[in-house]
């Protein structure tokens, strides 16, 4: 294995190298510094300039339309007319803070409840996914009495200061809180399949016996169930149920965030969770809610916040603000009139066996998986070792830039191809994704 990688050093723009742009992307490389810092990071060995989005295609300044194959905020795609409508009108009628009355607000909160376990009958709202996830934090030590927070050795779930501490995958320099424990992520592609649960579950074990001899109360266990930052792992179905009722047993709480996963992504289900058969004590949801409009939410056991509120006052001047309803309640309406759930899982199963077929063409490729519209494509030296090759990953998703398909990287070793495209992507889209994919590796030297 190579050296670990931070998330925001991958594929990044090298942003001492404006030299080598043409001189309308290096003068705007040049603003960007100036107003933002050298250490504002950009993707890409030649940055995009986009000015325009619509639906699954972002459009450069030049007018070339680029297949967006990796960004899940626009979760029901760029600029979709019902959710610009809905947001529209609302602000042009009314969007203040959340200690007034206002009837859409709670409309929105029906409406993403019931998609939703009985037993998270409560929602708080927020404006990001970070808060959201620091809430959770703050709910989990409030109800447990505990501090101990087990997260995967890759994860990222946010970057206020309490949830930067539990993303290993940021580039923050200080050593790791004591507080928190790290446990390998369920590494799929080189753990047997009958195995990975039953490792996941004894890591999670030990990162608990560790607590209890610092004398460190646990409070519980954060996940994203596809495991995003670590490499993106979906496994079988049912796989993190032993784990988490080992958290249970310690007295500890399951928060799953599906900020990545949730709403629709992995086709069989809303939720990523739902796979695994659990109720999360708490789900956390981020931007994709509000296709791209800031809006962040907490699903809740009641019994929790409860006992969360009878200590802790909680306020968030604008979360769950009019208009960020407005845009989540267009994006729910959205998903079920367009069946996008459905498509992610039509088209993900089409997308999944397209990308396999040009894998047994192409030694580099050690691995394809995935669930829905989220796979991973593992770029390996050689198949035997599954040595990582981080720099064939950087070339490929600069190759595919340049052949106008965006992709991203993932893993702790930044060789992971992580296709996360819109809900509306469509077989016709796959099949451009796949023929750039197919050439950018037979051109790899």
């Amino acid at each position: 294995m190579t050296a670990t990688r931070k998330i925001l050093e991958l594929n990044a723009f090298d942003m001492q190298a404006a030299a080598g742009l043409d001189p309308d992307l290096a003068e705007l490389v040049a603003r960007r510094k100036r107003v933002f810092g050298p250490a504002s990071m950009l993707f890409y060995s030649r940055p995009l300039h986009l000015v325009r989005g619509e639906g699954v295609w972002l459009i450069g300044a030049d007018g070339t339309r680029y297949l967006d194959a990796y960004n899940n905020v626009a979760s029901v795609g760029h600029c979709h007319p019902r959710v610009v409508d809905a947001v529209s009108r609302q602000i042009a009628t009314l969007n203040t803070h959340s200690r007034y009355l206002c009837e859409i607000v709670y409309t929105y909160a029906e409406r993403l409840l019931a998609t939703l376990p009985r037993e998270l009958s409560k929602i708080v709202f927020t404006c990001t996914g970070s808060e959201s996830i620091d809430l959770s934090l703050r709910i989990a030590r409030a109800v447990t009495g505990g501090t101990g927070f087990i997260v995967t050795a890759n994860a990222y779930h946010g970057n206020t200061l309490a949830v930067t501490q539990i993303s290993p995958s940021s580039t923050s320099a200080e050593p790791r809180s004591p507080h928190v424990f790290l446990v390998p992520a369920p590494d799929t592609y080189r753990t047997p399949s009958d195995d990975v649960g039953p490792i996941f579950a004894a890591n999670v074990r030990k990162a608990i016996s560790a607590m209890k001899r610092k004398k460190i109360r646990l409070a519980g266990l954060v996940a994203d169930s596809i495991f995003s930052s670590d490499g993106i792992y979906p496994g079988e179905p049912g796989f993190m149920a032993e784990a988490i009722a080992n958290v249970r047993k310690a007295g500890g709480l399951f928060i799953a965030d599906e900020v990545q996963p949730g709403f629709a992504r992995l086709g069989e289900s809303m939720w990523g969770y739902e796979q695994h058969g659990l109720v999360p004590d708490m789900v956390a949801m981020g931007k994709p809610m509000g296709n791209g409009y800031p809006i962040g939410g907490v699903a809740v056991k009641p019994e929790l916040l409860e006992a969360f509120g009878a200590t802790t006052g909680y306020f968030n001047t604008f979360g769950g603000n009019p208009v960020a309803a407005a845009a989540g309640l267009a994006v729910l309406e959205t998903i079920e009139a367009e069946k996008l759930q459905e498509n992610a899982l039509v088209t993900g199963a089409y997308l999944l066996t397209e990308l396999e077929a040009v894998a047994q063409r192409c030694a580099c490729v050690g691995d394809v998986r995935g669930k829905g519209l989220y796979i991973g494509v593992e770029l390996v030296r050689d198949r035997k070792s599954k040595k990582t090759d981080r720099q064939a990953a950087t070339r490929i998703v600069d190759m595919l830039r340049d052949r106008n398909v965006l992709v991203g990287i993932a893993g702790p070793y930044g060789n992971v191809l992580k296709i996360r495209p819109p809900l509306p992507f469509r077989r016709e889209h796959a099949d451009i994704l796949v023929k750039a994919l197919s050439d950018s590796l037979a051109s790899l030297s």
